[in-house]
């Protein structure tokens, strides 16, 4: 029978591990969450207790465990066409002004997702990106979708989804993910869509290899499990790879660390850079 006591010390070392590999903030409120999430990869590695897995953590040999540790503490929860007026904000003002001004002369449209997650943000942000650009051939449009979890981003490239997650989508933008069956009573999304995005594993503390500019940045409820620091990093990191006059869209429930003399709010958390 697995212990999966986790003491004060252990709570410790493990936020503490996973902030210096992932900048996320683990609270004291989300103690039973860990505990819950640490029980999965004791069972997969066949250890007894939490303690045990802790005291593995800190061996030379569990260099490859950290990637996993930070795949069970991360959180992913999201949804087709999430926070619905940003997609709406992309599909009418953004997207039909670039390809204005970016075809005929094969110019470029790039859209980071950086939290991609399992797909359903960058098939959404495809989906619309589709219905605006139809079958042109004079825009180099793609999509970069990158995430930290390596479990997360197999299932969004595999695109294969529970048709349920489909069924309260509004009846105006279901038809555009141009769902196809996947044979096993679920719905895929259809390989146009799919072949818009690249997908990759990102670590938003670490070195980004790509150099941009980017005409826009999803950076959707990350911020929430950054501290101040983290997050004023990122940020300027962004504003650097955005753009002038590119867009960031940020989530919900988050705001900006501080005003940034670079960005100018122009709508419900979203951000213009200045020229």
């Amino acid at each position: 029978m697995t212990d999966v006591t986790l003491t004060r010390d252990d709570m410790g070392f493990i936020s503490k591990l996973v902030y210096e590999h992932a900048g996320i903030v683990i609270r004291e409120h989300k103690e039973a969450m860990t505990r819950g999430r640490l029980a999965r990869r004791v069972k997969a590695l066949g250890l007894h207790s939490v303690a045990e897995y802790c005291a593995y953590l800190k061996t030379p040999q569990a260099a490859d465990e950290i990637p996993e540790l930070i795949n069970a503490v991360t959180t992913n929860h999201t949804s087709f066409f999430r926070e619905r007026h940003h997609f709406d904000h992309l599909r009418k003002d953004v997207l039909p002004r670039l390809v204005q001004e970016r075809s005929g002369r094969r110019g470029r449209i790039r859209i980071w997702c950086s939290a991609a997650s399992s797909g359903e943000e960058p098939y959404s942000i495809a989906a619309v990106s589709r219905d605006v650009l139809g079958n042109r051939s004079d825009v180099d449009f793609k999509i970069l979708a990158t995430d930290i979890d390596t479990d997360i981003l197999a299932k969004a490239e595999a695109a294969i989804y529970s048709p349920d997650q489909f069924d309260r989508l509004p009846s105006d933008v279901k038809p555009l993910l141009k769902l196809e069956n996947s044979g096993r009573g679920e719905a895929r999304i259809s390989d146009d869509l799919r072949r818009m995005i690249a997908f990759k594993r990102l670590n938003l503390i670490e070195r980004w290899p790509m150099s941009g500019p980017f005409d826009v940045i999803f950076c959707r409820n990350v911020f929430i499990y950054f501290d101040t620091q983290t997050k004023a990093s990122i940020l300027d990191r962004f504003v650097t790879l955005l753009a002038p006059g590119g867009f960031l869209y940020l989530g919900h429930s988050e705001s900006l660390p501080q005003p940034h003399p670079q960005l100018r709010l122009i709508g419900r958390t979203i951000y213009e850079r200045l020229p």
